[in-house]
């Protein structure tokens, strides 16, 4: 065989047995006879055979790498969100290949096929606001890839996923504004087919239902999760009659768009119009006022989806598991009234 690298397959060819039974019998698996063991382990060594780590990746599907894909990588939420998926996967001897859909379902799944290509072991992933078909991930699943969503997830797919409780975050928020003398709070959804816009304004439904206030179809607007759609939305809101006097938003971005547009029309806040995010972003702190959010536990969340694949990946098929995770309301001059 000259001095060409020697191969599971040579070794197996040779000795007219499968390769799965040379690997076996090269880590004394018990199911392999004694006998045949000692006969591959001998051939083995006579032929200077070592491991070739990327070979015998592929050969199991063990290439130790994991693909994360999230809709953008220029948001705090997100990068410390994959830095919990690193944290974990490190401690296990993986690394991880990220992609961004951009909030694209034609970029996610592009993605999908390319880290596919690439022979990612599994998928991390956070949907994208567009996706509302989950052909590409129920391919998947038909194929035993491991598959965990975290986040913005697909409820009817039977998928392990990380979930925060938004539901009783938005109870809350809607709560606190009513505790600081607001009547008409106002919510600037997502769009309609996420499960973060649905959870949180069954969340919002229930706080103006626990503070007696009644529903106002014209209070909930929805927008593309863009600042210039949220600047759009918060202008239909100040266009009322019966203007809000509080507004938050699906998440921190929707909300500093909010905060421009009030400023813009002339409104102080919190005097005015009280505002309050979600995932509470860095940026919330310095601007003024200080923004009002719920505290995502964004590290945590990353670490609890890692685990669930690593979890998926030892029982040798996808799990169906969900994980709640509580989160916090950080309140801030946005929605304090004098």
């Amino acid at each position: 065989m000259g001095k060409r690298h020697i191969s599971l397959k040579d070794l197996a060819k040779e000795l007219d047995v499968s390769i799965s039974t040379v690997s076996r019998a090269l880590k004394n698996h018990p199911e392999i006879s004694p006998e045949l063991t000692k006969k591959i382990q001998a051939l083995a060594a006579e032929r200077n055979y070592t491991p070739n780590p990327l070979a015998m990746g592929l050969l199991r599907q063990q290439t130790k790498m994991i693909g994360v894909i999230v809709p953008d990588i220029n948001t705090h939420f997100y990068s410390s969100i994959i830095s919990g998926i690193e944290s974990v996967a490190k401690e296990q001897g993986y690394f991880i290949v990220i992609a961004s859909s951009n909030e694209s379902m034609d970029k996610e799944i592009e993605s999908v096929e390319n880290l596919l290509k690439s022979r990612v072991e599994g998928f991390i992933v956070c949907l994208s606001q567009e996706t509302n078909d989950f052909s590409h991930f129920e391919k998947l699943i038909k194929n035993e890839i491991p598959l965990v969503f975290f986040d913005r997830v697909c409820e009817e797919l039977p998928v392990p996923a990380v979930l925060a409780n938004g539901q009783d975050a938005t109870r809350k928020i809607t709560k606190h504004f009513y505790e600081n003398g607001c009547k008409r709070i106002a919510y600037i959804s997502g769009p309609e087919h996420l499960n973060i816009s649905q959870n949180r304004k069954e969340g919002y439904l229930n706080g103006l239902q626990e503070c007696g206030l009644q529903y106002d179809k014209n209070l909930l607007v929805h927008c593309n999760l863009s600042i210039n759609d949220a600047i759009l939305a918060t202008r239909k809101l100040l266009q009322l009659e019966n203007k809000p006097d509080a507004i938050f938003g699906v998440n921190d971005t929707i909300a500093f768009a909010a905060m421009i547009e009030v400023k813009k029309q002339g409104y102080k806040i919190p005097d005015d119009i009280s505002l309050a995010g979600f995932t509470d972003e860095f940026h919330s702190i310095v601007v003024d006022p200080p923004l009002t959010s719920v505290s995502h536990p964004t590290f945590q969340m990353g670490e609890e989806a890692a685990r669930l694949f690593f979890e998926s990946i030892v029982n040798g098929k996808i799990i169906n598991k969900k994980v709640m995770l509580p989160i916090d309301l950080v309140v801030r001059k946005s929605s304090l009234k004098k």
